[in-house]
C-alpha cells in the first residue's frame, strides 16, 4: 500500500431494536467488557491502522463510563462525534469530523461496532487486496439455499446462490470518494444500507474479499454467547 494511511471508522449510534433489552447492544457485556470496547481495541491494535474515529448517539449515557476506563490507553482514538438517525448519517458525520485530519486519498475502514470478533488477519487481507482496486469489503459466500417469499411468507421461487455473498465489515474505501458518494446518495434520496452500496451507486465496483465465519454481527441475544466462544478461542494461547 506504499505509504498510504488507513483509518478505522466506527458508527456506534444504533439502539439495537432487534436485540431488545434496556441498553444498546454495543454496550452489552462480552467476556467482562462492553462489546464496543472489544471492537475498538481489536481495530486499534491492528498493524497498519493509524487511528480510530467514532460516532455515538448524542443522547448516549454509556460512552462516558467506557471513556473513563480507556482514556489513558487510547491516543489512537482521534475523535468522537454525534451520530445520526441512520448508519449512513453517522458515517457521514464521522467523515465530516475527520476533515483536516486526513487526506482525500487516505483509506477509511468502516466497521460495525457490534462485530467484536474481527481478526487482524482478515483486516490486513482486506487492506492488501482492496487497496489495489476501487476499495472493497469483507464477506462470506452464501452456502444455504435461498428462497424468495411473498408478504405472507409463502415461497415464490428459489434464488440461485451463485455469486451471492453476505456482506461483512470492515468496508474500505478512499476517504474523499466515500464522503462524496454518501453525500450524493443522500441528496438523491437513495437508500444506503452500507458503504459499499453508496460506492456502487457512484459507479465504483468494490472488491469482495472473503472473511472468516467468526466475524459475526451481534444482532439477537444468542449472538452474545456465540461471540463469547469465538473470543475465547481467538485469545487462547
Amino acid at each position: 500500500m506504499n505509504n498510504e494511511r488507513c483509518w478505522a471508522v466506527v458508527p456506534a449510534a444504533g439502539v439495537g431494536r432487534r436485540m431488545g433489552g434496556n441498553i444498546p447492544k454495543q454496550y452489552l457485556q462480552l467476556s467482562g467488557q462492553a462489546v464496543l470496547l472489544h471492537t475498538l481495541r481489536r481495530l486499534a491494535s491492528c498493524p497498519g491502522i493509524s487511528g480510530l474515529f467514532l460516532g455515538i448517539s448524542a443522547a448516549d449515557p454509556y460512552w462516558q463510563e467506557i471513556w473513563q476506563d480507556i482514556s489513558l490507553e487510547a491516543p489512537w482514538l482521534k475523535s468522537v462525534c454525534d451520530g445520526g438517525d441512520e448508519r449512513a448519517d453517522t458515517v457521514s458525520r464521522i467523515l465530516d469530523d475527520m476533515a483536516g485530519m486526513v487526506k482525500e486519498n487516505d483509506w477509511v475502514l468502516v466497521h460495525d461496532a457490534v462485530r467484536p470478533c474481527i481478526s487482524h488477519a482478515d483486516i490486513q487481507q482486506l487492506m492488501k487486496l482492496a487497496s489495489q482496486q476501487d476499495g472493497g469489503l469483507l464477506g462470506r459466500p452464501i452456502s444455504d439455499t435461498v428462497k424468495l417469499t411473498d408478504v405472507r411468507g409463502r415461497v415464490k421461487k428459489t434464488i440461485l446462490r451463485d455469486g451471492l455473498w453476505r456482506a461483512q465489515t470492515p468496508q474500505m474505501f478512499r476517504y474523499g470518494q466515500l464522503r462524496k458518494a454518501l453525500l450524493d446518495a443522500k441528496k438523491k434520496g437513495l437508500v444506503i444500507t452500507d458503504e459499499a452500496s453508496a460506492m456502487e451507486l457512484a459507479g465504483f465496483q468494490p472488491l469482495m474479499v472473503q472473511g472468516s465465519s467468526d466475524n459475526i454481527k451481534i444482532t439477537v441475544p444468542g449472538d452474545i454467547e456465540l461471540a463469547e466462544v469465538y473470543i475465547q478461542k481467538q485469545e487462547a494461547p
